[in-house]
Formats: C-alpha cells, sequence, structure tokens
C-alpha cells in the first residue's frame, strides 16, 4: 500500500480519531457517505463527498467541508437537530424554536449558513433532498425538526454554494445529514436535561437494531426509534423577561423599556369628550385602589403585563421511526432503501387575546362601570361623547397553538460498479405534512358577539370569573393544514478516464427530474367571509383571517457534469458544470385571485439556468494546503411566490396622492391624497413582470497549516453576491414611481366600501441585491501529558460584509447591528474548546461560546417604546433611544465522560457553568413575542445539567 502524506494522514487521525471537542469543526476530509473499494493494488476506499458526484480517495478537498461524527456530537450536549446545526459558529439568521411564539416561526426550525438565509441553505438526507416545510411564509426552508437526532450518524457541513452539482437553494452552502445504516448492534439511548431553576426540562430516549451484515450475509436492515420531549419555559420562570418594564441606563441616564398593552384585565375604558379628548382609567382600579394580578399602574389605568404571559422555549414532542436496509445482489450491485418517519408537535402559548369592544353610553355596562367615576375624574356626563372597553380577554385563556409536522421521507435505488463506472440510481419521495390546530385562547367572533349581547358576560369582572361562560366561543378546530411533496428520479456515475502526472482523472455524471407540489387548506373561520364562502360571516377572535385555500405543483430537470484534473502530483483542479430547467407553475386551485371559479392555469415564468464552479488544491509541502474556488448560483423562485393567492391586507402606512391620471381608467378608483388598500399574495405574473430566478456568484480561498503535527491552522476567506433578490417593494417607493411600477397597482373591490378602489399588490419581485462576506477558522493543537492527552479546537466566523441593495433606500447593512429587515449578523461568532482524555475511561471536555455584541434597534419617542425614568422612580414621557448597544454573550460548557466497559458511557455536563443570562435587547419586532431579550440569538434556559447514557450490544 502507498504511504499516505503527512497531512492527510495526520488530518484523519486527528479528526476521526476522537479527540476533537465541541463541535469537531475542522474543514476536514469527508468519511463516507456510501463506500466501495478500488479495484485498484491499493485497496483504498472511495467515497463521495457533500460538494462532488465524484467517489474518490478520502483526502483533504478544494472545499471547506465540516463534519461532525457521533462523538462530536455527544460532546456538545445538543438534544435535537436543531440544537447541533444552530450552535455552529458559521450559522446565522435561522429559525429557532421560539419563534413559534406568535413570531411566524409556526413551528419550523432551520439552518442558514452565515446568515444569508434558511431559503439559501440546502438540507440534504443522505444526500438527498427532503420536502420543505410547507409553511409558505418561511420560504419553505427544511424544518430541521422533523429529523431525528438519536438516528444522524454524521453531519456534512458545507459553507461554499453548491448549485453547479445541486441546483436551485444551495447559494449559501449545504447540510447534509447522513443517518445510520449497516449495523447489526443494539443500541439503547437516552438524555435527560434539567436548568437549575424551573422550567425548560427535556428528555430523549431511542432504541436501534441491526439484523445481517453486509459483507458476510450479503444484507441488512436497521430500525431505529427516538423519542424526544422538551417542556415548556415561561417568561414569568426568568426575571430577564418577566415584565413588560424593564430598566436599564445609558450615559448614566436611567430608562426603561416600557411594553404594556391597554387591552386589559378587568377591562379599561376610554371616553372621549365632544371636542375629542381622551380621558382613559379602570374601573377597578378606582373602586379598589390597587390593580389586579399581572398589571401595571399608570395614572389611573391598569396596563396589562403581557411579556410575562409568553413562552420563551414552548413544549414539544417528537417520535421517529428509521429503517434502513442495503441487499447484495451480487459483489458489484447493492439494493438500497430507507424510510423515515416523523411526528413533531409543538405547543407555543402567549398572551390571551386582545379585543377592544365599544361601549354604548347609554347602556347598563356604562352606567354600572362608567357612570359613578366620571365626576372623580372631571368629567361632565353630559359632554360625553363615546366611549370604548380595552379588554383582554383573560378567560378564553392564553392564545395556544399545536403546530404539528408529520413528515414522511422514501428513498429506494441501487448503487454499483458496471464498465468501471461507479453509478448510483434512486427515487425518492418526500412529503411534509403542517397542521395549526387551536388548543386555546382564540375565540368566534360570532359567538363571542352574541354572548355579550345577551348580557352573559361582564368584561369588568376580575380574570378567572367568566371561564364558563365564554367557554362555548373558545375555538379547539384545526386552523390550517398544509402538504409539501417533493418526487425526484435521480441517476448519477463517475469513471476514471485518463492519466495525468498528478494521478488519475475522473468524471461525474448526472441527471435528474423533480416534481414538487404545495397545497393550503385554510378552515373556513380561517379564511372568513368571502367570494368562495360569502355567506360565511365568522373571524377569529385573536388570529388573522383572510387565508385562501390553493394547491400548485410544477416540474424542473437538471443535469451536471464534473470533472478532476489531478494536473501534477500536488495540484488538483475540479470544474463542474450544470443546466436546470424548471417549468412554469401549474396552479391547481379552483378560484381565481378575485374568487372567482377558475379551472388549472399556468402561472409564473418557466426559467432555465446554467451555473458552473471551478476548484483546485494545491499542497506545495506536506504541512501546507493552498485551496480556492470560484462558481455561480441560483435559486429558483418557490411556488408560494407565485401561486399563493392574492389576499386583502389592510391599508397602506402612509397617505399618497392618486398614482395614475386619466385617461387610465384605474384613475377613476382614485380618491385624493389618502391610504390605499393593500393586497398580498404571490407574484403570478408572466414575462418581465414575473418572477425571474435569483443569481449568485461566490468564492473562497484558503489554506491550512501543519508546522508540525500536533498544530493545525485552516482560514477560509468566502463571499457571496446574490443579483435579483426576490422581495416586497416598499410602498413609498412604489408610489413615488408609479410608472416604473405600474404592473404592482390594480383595482380591487374594497370589502369595507364595496366599491372599486386602487389597491397596491405588495407581492413579491426581483428587487434587491445582496452581498456577504467573511472569514471562517479552524485551528487545533494536541498534545500528551504525564495526566492524559490535551487538545485544544478553536472554531469561528468573522464577518466583513452582510448588506442588501434595494432600490430608493440604497444599501442597508445587517452587521454588528440591528438591520432595517429586523435581523442582526454578528462580527463574530466562535467556539473555543479543550479536552483532556485520561486513559480510556474518563474524557473531559471545557468549551467556550462567543457572540459579538452589536447596536440594538433604534426608536424615536413616537415608537412609544423607551421611557425615561425621573429621579423619584416614576416614568416619565417616551423619548428617542438610538445608542443602545447589546452586550457580547459568552457561556461555558463542561462535560465529563465515563467509559464504563466498551459500549457503556455515562456522560454528566453542565451548560452555561456561570449561569449567563441573556443580554438586554430593546427589540419588540424579533423572531418571536417575548420582551427584555432576543430570543434568536440566546439562551433562556440558565444553567442547565444533563445525564447522558448509551449501551451498545
Amino acid at each position: 500500500m502507498i504511504k499516505e502524506r503527512t497531512l492527510p494522514r495526520t488530518l484523519r487521525l486527528m479528526f476521526s480519531g476522537g479527540v476533537v471537542v465541541g463541535l469537531g469543526l475542522m474543514a476536514h476530509s469527508v468519511q463516507a457517505q456510501e463506500t466501495k473499494t478500488d479495484d485498484s493494488s491499493q485497496q483504498m476506499q472511495r467515497v463521495e463527498i457533500t460538494g462532488s458526484s465524484i467517489k474518490r480517495i478520502t483526502k483533504e478537498g478544494a472545499l471547506p467541508v465540516q463534519t461532525l461524527t457521533q462523538e462530536d456530537i455527544a460532546k456538545t450536549g445538543a438534544n435535537s437537530v436543531a440544537d447541533l446545526i444552530q450552535a455552529l459558529p458559521a450559522m446565522q439568521g435561522f429559525i429557532p424554536a421560539s419563534s413559534s411564539v406568535n413570531g411566524g416561526g409556526a413551528g419550523v426550525e432551520t439552518a442558514s449558513i452565515h446568515g444569508i438565509g434558511s431559503g439559501y441553505t440546502l438540507v440534504l438526507l443522505n444526500g438527498r433532498r427532503i420536502a420543505k416545510s410547507a409553511i409558505a411564509n418561511n420560504d419553505y426552508a427544511v424544518n430541521l425538526a422533523s429529523i431525528p437526532l438519536s438516528a444522524v450518524e454524521r453531519v456534512e457541513i458545507l459553507t461554499d454554494g453548491a448549485s453547479a452539482l445541486y441546483g436551485s437553494d444551495a447559494i449559501a452552502g449545504v447540510v447534509n445529514f447522513i443517518l445510520k445504516k449497516n449495523s447489526t448492534e443494539t443500541v439503547i439511548s437516552g438524555n435527560y436535561n434539567s436548568p437549575l431553576k424551573s422550567g425548560g426540562k427535556s428528555y430523549n430516549v431511542g432504541i436501534s437494531k441491526g439484523f445481517g451484515d453486509l459483507d458476510k450475509d450479503g444484507y441488512n436492515v436497521l430500525l431505529a426509534y427516538s423519542h424526544d420531549e422538551q417542556g415548556s419555559l415561561n417568561a414569568n420562570q426568568r426575571s430577564f423577561s418577566n415584565s413588560g418594564i424593564v430598566p436599564f441606563s445609558v450615559g448614566g441616564q436611567n430608562y426603561a423599556l416600557y411594553q404594556l398593552s391597554n387591552n386589559t384585565a378587568p377591562a379599561g375604558v376610554t371616553v372621549l369628550d365632544k371636542n375629542n379628548n381622551a380621558t382613559q382609567f379602570s374601573p377597578d382600579f378606582l373602586k379598589n385602589g390597587v390593580c389586579s394580578p399581572n398589571t401595571f399602574q399608570s395614572g389611573n389605568y391598569c396596563k396589562y403585563n403581557y411579556a410575562a404571559t409568553v413562552e420563551l422555549i414552548p413544549k414539544s414532542t417528537r417520535d421517529s421511526f428509521v429503517v434502513s436496509s442495503n441487499w447484495k445482489l451480487n459483489s458489484d450491485t447493492t439494493l438500497f432503501g430507507e424510510a423515515m418517519l416523523s411526528k413533531y408537535s409543538i405547543f407555543p402559548q402567549y398572551a390571551p387575546p386582545a379585543q377592544p369592544l365599544n361601549l354604548p353610553v347609554n347602556g347598563a355596562l356604562y352606567t354600572k362601570y362608567v357612570t359613578p367615576y366620571l365626576a372623580q375624574l372631571g368629567i361632565d356626563p353630559a359632554n360625553v361623547s363615546s366611549a370604548s372597553i380595552g379588554l383582554r380577554l383573560f378567560d378564553t385563556g392564553g392564545r395556544q397553538d399545536e403546530y404539528r409536522t408529520d413528515a414522511l421521507h422514501l428513498a429506494f435505488g441501487v448503487d454499483g460498479n458496471a464498465l468501471g463506472w461507479d453509478y448510483n440510481a434512486s427515487y425518492t419521495h418526500s412529503q411534509n405534512k403542517t397542521y395549526d390546530n387551536a388548543r386555546g385562547g382564540y375565540a368566534s367572533n360570532n359567538t363571542f358577539t352574541s354572548i355579550v349581547n345577551a348580557g352573559a358576560y361582564d368584561p369588568f369582572q376580575p380574570p378567572g370569573s367568566s371561564v364558563a361562560v365564554l367557554a362555548p366561543a373558545v375555538l379547539h378546530q384545526t386552523l390550517d393544514q398544509a402538504t409539501s411533496k417533493l418526487d425526484i428520479l435521480n441517476a448519477h456515475a463517475s469513471h476514471d478516464l485518463f492519466k495525468l502526472p498528478g494521478g488519475m482523472s475522473q468524471i461525474g455524471l448526472g441527471v435528474e427530474a423533480t416534481k414538487e407540489s404545495h397545497t393550503d387548506s385554510p378552515s373556513a373561520i380561517l379564511q372568513g367571509p368571502n367570494a368562495l364562502q360569502p355567506d360565511y360571516t365568522d373571524t377569529i377572535i385573536g388570529g388573522g383571517s383572510g387565508s385562501l385555500p390553493f394547491s400548485a405543483e410544477r416540474k424542473n430537470y437538471g443535469t451536471f457534469a464534473e470533472l478532476l484534473l489531478p494536473v501534477v502530483k500536488n495540484l488538483d483542479v475540479t470544474g463542474a458544470l450544470r443546466y436546470d430547467s424548471y417549468d412554469a407553475a401549474k396552479n391547481n386551485s379552483t378560484f381565481d385571485t378575485a374568487g372567482n371559479p377558475l379551472g388549472s392555469s399556468t402561472q409564473g415564468n418557466s426559467s432555465s439556468k446554467a451555473t458552473y464552479k471551478i476548484s483546485a488544491r494545491w499542497q506545495p509541502v506536506d504541512s501546507l494546503l493552498v485551496r480556492g474556488s470560484y462558481g455561480t448560483g441560483f435559486k429558483a423562485p418557490t411556488l408560494a411566490q407565485i401561486t399563493s393567492p392574492i389576499t386583502f391586507a389592510g391599508n397602506t402606512a402612509g397617505t399618497y396622492a392618486c398614482p395614475f391620471s386619466s385617461p387610465d381608467p384605474r384613475a377613476a378608483g382614485c380618491q385624493g391624497v389618502t391610504q390605499y388598500d393593500v393586497l398580498a399574495g404571490g407574484n403570478p405574473l408572466t414575462g418581465s413582470a414575473g418572477l425571474k430566478p435569483e443569481t449568485s456568484k461566490q468564492s473562497t480561498v484558503g489554506f491550512r497549516l501543519e508546522p508540525t503535527r500536533n498544530l493545525s491552522i485552516g482560514f477560509d476567506f468566502w463571499q457571496v453576491s446574490i443579483k435579483n433578490q426576490i422581495s416586497v417593494l416598499q410602498e413609498a417607493i412604489a408610489f413615488g414611481n408609479p410608472q416604473t411600477y405600474s404592473s404592482l397597482f390594480t383595482l380591487f373591490n374594497d370589502p369595507i366600501s364595496g366599491s372599486p378602489t386602487v389597491a397596491f399588490s405588495e407581492v413579491p419581485i426581483n428587487l434587491a441585491s445582496a452581498r456577504y462576506q467573511g472569514i471562517d477558522w479552524d485551528h487545533s493543537f494536541k498534545t500528551k501529558t504525564p495526566i492524559g492527552d490535551m487538545s485544544l479546537q478553536w472554531t469561528g466566523t468573522y464577518m466583513l460584509k452582510a448588506e442588501q441593495d434595494f432600490p430608493g433606500t440604497g444599501i442597508q447593512s445587517s452587521l454588528g447591528k440591528y438591520g432595517a429587515n429586523q435581523n442582526v449578523v454578528f462580527r463574530v461568532i466562535s467556539r473555543l474548546a479543550g479536552s483532556w482524555k485520561q486513559s480510556d475511561t474518563w474524557t473531559h471536555t471545557l468549551i467556550a461560546n462567543y457572540r459579538s455584541g452589536y447596536h440594538d434597534e433604534t426608536y424615536t419617542a413616537s415608537d412609544a417604546t423607551v421611557r425615561i425614568v425621573n429621579p423619584d422612580g416614576s416614568y416619565g414621557a417616551y423619548v428617542d433611544m438610538p445608542n443602545h448597544n447589546v452586550a457580547s454573550y459568552t457561556t461555558f460548557d463542561w462535560q465529563t465522560k465515563l467509559t464504563v466497559k466498551k459500549g457503556f458511557e455515562i456522560t454528566g455536563g453542565i451548560k452555561n457553568l456561570f449561569a449567563r443570562t441573556p443580554p438586554l435587547s430593546l427589540v419588540t419586532a424579533g423572531g418571536g413575542n417575548q420582551v427584555g431579550y432576543d430570543a434568536r440569538y440566546t439562551d433562556p434556559l440558565g444553567r442547565q445539567f444533563y445525564l447522558t447514557g448509551s449501551y451498545k450490544f
């Protein structure tokens, strides 16, 4: 056998031998997805690498691929796939579980490489695509919550664009989950995690069993089952989040984040006199002299502390079953099949619904609760023109959804070798069904109104006294259900070509055909009154309405070629070329955008795109590797961006002059300077007004230096630029340039006035450009000492650029600050891990996790968010707050693993060793409904103790 070169051998030993700590994120040679013995005398394994279609002998490649082995995963203490992936330094801009708490997450947890966005990171399962979430507002990103961590053998992360191999969505990179297979062991595992403080406990259990040895018996079948549960963590269980009033100081001056609601319980009253002067008071406060629990006094009014009622981490459960099978037909041909079924439910809860109501001045409630206090407030009863109630429906309960995701992933095919070709052909069916089930809090407006009109409900009574009265109005039903499906036929093969000075060249070829579909079936009450149900009158209290059902599908085809050229002994060059063709979307819905019956139709544009990539690795000496790549990419518009029904979405924020003048017939729908109706949905137009694929250019250049056998230093500089980015045009730009954006204005029959009016369509268009740039690093050091083996691993990302360019607004950056896109891109995220291994029995690991600070969201006094705190402790006026900075965030984790005997391991650990609390953030429009910190970027659990055990036999 030919002797391995120093660098590949050192890297292999260092990173596959179990001394990697933390996340072990060395950009090292990828382990085999599918292995096959080379027929040459070397008998070295060829492997298929994430980011390449060519099976080759494993070595450090031209692309930055990170691999997490089972041992690496165990050392993180992660409870789920999302916990594992979202903790990587290269991950930013993802959707966490906390975003499901009234933040649009809807039960989805995603990956996002380098902050570019979830829709630009391709997620694979065993190298094959997975059906994306059916939640349209999440851009169909794959829901990580549907993948069971206990079934994962390893994870491979390519932090470079890969459209030239995989097609659409891989602009930022690829995350590939490799499931366990080809094992005959029985493995039982369990994990229990408990925070030091109350709330947020979690556990998981798993069992797997393999039958048959593939080499000896000619077959292998592996079965695996796992169950996971995450307990809820409520805002009132943590001091930094239990109140909408959060004190802080800037420059020696005291302020308070002041986020309370006028919709309160018991109800408050607003009285208007004939001069439109308003007086607010809470009858319960004037009667008793104190505010009820969970409210704060503000003058004579008791405002509701909604922040204390939300969850920081919702309760969730997951059940998963995985089957993997391989059958050898002969020495060169293997049949394979795999199935993954998972059911994931998350139960986010937040404040009871707010419900303002009119209060007739001649009614019984007015006479009982308002009239007695008018004189005390200095109000002449004869001067009152109207009154209203600010009500929090406490007695319907906190609003709680069950977002359930039922995932099914099936794949089967053949893998083999014939005539010198390594080939693989497969069929994949993957689907994702989501359900939004109302479990409390939400109410039927019709039923509630009938209860109020009958005089059975008194909104001024103490909270808890009307639960039985309002029970008939509370909704317990499925509000929405949606399905996303993906069917793929794929075939690819690789073959040696000709001898070059550096070795044998190779070629990889592939073709695939894909059909994707998406359906959405909102319930009648979620739709509300519309043309499809003209006699329906009910709406949801506490939720949205106006949804419409739709069903759409499309097909696309792709073909690619990849060529590996070992130009000279120490220089390899790889080129890849791919061509993709997308059909126009077929809308199978039974209505048009106005709600009129309509048969199947074609919407949007068909499109095609060629992409390429060139990469190279150069190893001038054994201790130095230099690598680089340059390529193009694309992202096709999603089905939802094209075919989602156009629905009424309220009014413009500003007032504008008519965007048209006579003789344009649309001018007849204008009524001077005013607000205009807003329509939202997909962009079904064709031609230049329709959507085109986003395009990108990306490049990387990096090196790995090993001056000694014990030290490895690696840096990769990367950059990505995106054009034709799909976004929604800001209304002020559209009304300022009506001729340019004429297609975004239409005549619409206003649902309130019933007359035609000009409406602005907030539909996606190819609008923006974006640029991202940064440096990834991973360094390691190991040494032997008299007390055991020591190792150190430092990984991280330093962001240099994260900006978008919109017409009319210029460049908008979110780097190191809360950006206009309501996201933060951290300048630095890093992880430093040290490990001490005592013989083969004990292993201790200490990890430091760091996120740099950033500039907080900027507020003005008109935003009514921050108040000055007077010297006597009272709250003054709302003020501007342009200069608050969120502190950096550093946590430490400790873990000790005991190997009792071969196959039996027990691990204990402490996350957030020093109980670091999340730094104060003033953001009120982040990922969820939490107040006092940004739940997307920090962990509210505090110090946690966990215990893990696994037994193999």
